[in-house]
């Protein structure tokens, strides 16, 4: 009933203004984490850089928005939100139009620290604001909302960017942004409360520790799969120095008066519950991301607007099923609607071990379509769980954590099956090979193969090298398969919160 509702912590009068301006300043953001890689080839030859050189675009970007995301709740309280919103997206704006003027790689590398700097407190801010702006009950549709975005931005990303530098040039996926964040800024102007400050004192040495310890995380993720992994004396120093940053970042904010990281937030068992999860779903949802445009692109020749189009129905999935579990985890048990999305993700997974080369379209789009309804039972329940109990004054701070362990997640995901899929292309190329002889009557029959005619050799060597590719990505899918299913047990360790609760007291007003 209407009179049990709980009070949100925070009061506006525009909620749904409100919530399409944040929701549009995240989508900007997170489509550019995607949206710039269909056009690092164009951009290579307008720059002049080497392969190596030009993926510096991206890598820049991570890690700046990395290191930046921590920052978020500090930079919250001592500038308030409003003002830190306003100056992430005009700062963000800006760089992009930079990044769209810029003649030289050094320029790009510059303007995209800039834009990852600025982006990195938009997802934390936006998710913050919708949980404050919503009373518990409505707290699942309002994630609903968020999740819609955090999900659909990547996926649309490369489609996006594809056409766009097809119809135009590289530049377009970067002011692109420009209406975008003039829009957003001006109506979060008009619409967003302007809140109060706290002094809160920054504790620089926590913020180097971990900065240091997530910098080497991202560096490890992006350059291993190029300098051989553990092979690479360059990523042995990463992994070093990290570890040790990051144990004294645990050993210091547990002793320092004023951490950087309150690490009372850990002590919500949701919360802390939620981490790890959303940590493993960062692993398996944008694996799939990272393995289907090579694999419709390279082997099955598919061009950059039809492995778009082709995808399309991962994001309408994942679309419907937030809007449908929005309104269904005030009703349904979060943690049931958890473990449908998981076995639905699974499901999906599984069915895509079952590509191949002369496939059509259909499989493509039906599992893609699953695996986005899949999402949507997972992220909607699974963050209105882990922020269910977390008190009001850690929420900035928390969601920051859980953006950038997702972030971290993501990172994992995607370079544990470019390194499985490397890996497996050998073995299978291996495999496949020894099989090929002159003495296997379907090698014997072919015509001009006992006279060594070099074209029919080579093109027997690319099919090998095509079905051990094929292969190796079905081996990527069953992995995440057994990823997927390993993540249920955790679902054990949420609890269910009350559905309705009385208004916290301590919550403030916008004034």
């Amino acid at each position: 009933m209407a009179e049990a509702l709980s009070q949100p912590t925070l009061v506006v009068r525009h909620k749904g203004l409100l919530t399409a301006a944040i929701m549009l300043a995240m989508l900007m953001q997170v489509l550019d984490t995607t949206i710039a890689n269909v056009a690092l080839p164009h951009m290579r030859a307008s720059l002049s850089a080497s392969q190596d050189e030009i993926n510096w675009v991206l890598t820049s970007y991570i890690v700046a928005a990395a290191i930046a995301t921590p920052l978020t709740g500090w930079l919250s309280d001592r500038m308030g939100r409003k003002l830190l919103m306003l100056s992430a997206i005009g700062g963000f704006t800006v760089a992009s139009l930079l990044c769209g003027m810029a003649t030289s790689l050094p320029q790009m590398v510059l303007y995209r620290v800039i834009q990852g700097v600025c982006g990195a407190v938009l997802a934390p801010l936006a998710q913050a604001i919708m949980l404050d702006i919503n009373p518990r009950e409505k707290i699942g549709q309002a994630m609903a909302l968020f999740g819609a975005g955090i999900m659909v931005g990547p996926i649309i990303g490369p489609t996006l960017g594809g056409w766009l530098t097809e119809t135009f040039n590289w530049r377009s996926v970067f002011l692109v942004n420009l209406p975008v964040g003039g829009l957003a800024f001006a109506a979060l102007v008009l619409f967003m409360p302007k809140e109060g400050t706290e002094k809160r004192r920054f504790d620089m040495f926590g913020f180097a520790l971990l900065a240091i310890a997530v910098a080497c995380a991202q560096l490890i993720l992006d350059r291993g799969q190029g300098e051989g992994w553990f092979e690479s004396a360059e990523i042995w120093l990463y992994l070093g120095l990290g570890v040790s940053a990051m144990w004294m970042f645990v050993v210091h904010c547990a002793t320092a008066q004023d951490p950087f990281i309150d690490l009372a937030m850990f002590k919500d068992r949701n919360f802390t519950s939620g981490l790890v999860f959303i940590f493993i779903i960062g692993i398996t949802t944008f694996s799939g991301l990272a393995l289907l445009p090579p694999l419709l692109q390279n082997l099955m020749g598919y061009p950059v607007i039809d492995t778009g189009i082709v995808m399309a129905p991962r994001g309408v999935g994942t679309m419907l099923s937030m809007i449908i579990v929005g309104r269904l985890v005030s009703k349904v048990d979060p943690r049931v609607l958890v473990l449908s999305g998981i076995a639905i993700s699974a499901w999906s997974l599984w069915l895509m071990t079952g590509f191949d080369l002369t496939m059509g379209t259909w499989p493509i789009e039906y599992s893609g379509f699953l695996q986005g309804i899949g999402l949507g039972l997972v992220f909607v329940p699974l963050s209105t769980l882990a922020f269910a109990t977390i008190r009001p004054h850690h929420r900035v701070d928390a969601t920051a954590m859980f953006s950038l362990v997702r972030n971290v997640g993501q990172g994992v995901g995607i370079s544990l099956v470019t390194a499985v899929l490397a890996h497996m292309i050998q073995v299978n190329t291996s495999e496949l090979a020894s099989r090929v002889t002159m003495d296997a009557p379907q090698i014997r029959d072919i015509p001009g193969m006992l006279s060594g005619v070099p074209t029919v050799i080579a093109q027997i060597s690319g099919l090998v090298q095509q079905q051990a590719a094929m292969i190796a990505y079905l081996d990527d899918f069953w992995l995440m398969v057994l990823v997927t299913l390993a993540s249920a047990p955790i679902v054990l360790m949420l609890r269910r919160p009350k559905l309705v609760a009385k208004p916290d007291p301590a919550h403030a007003m916008a004034e």
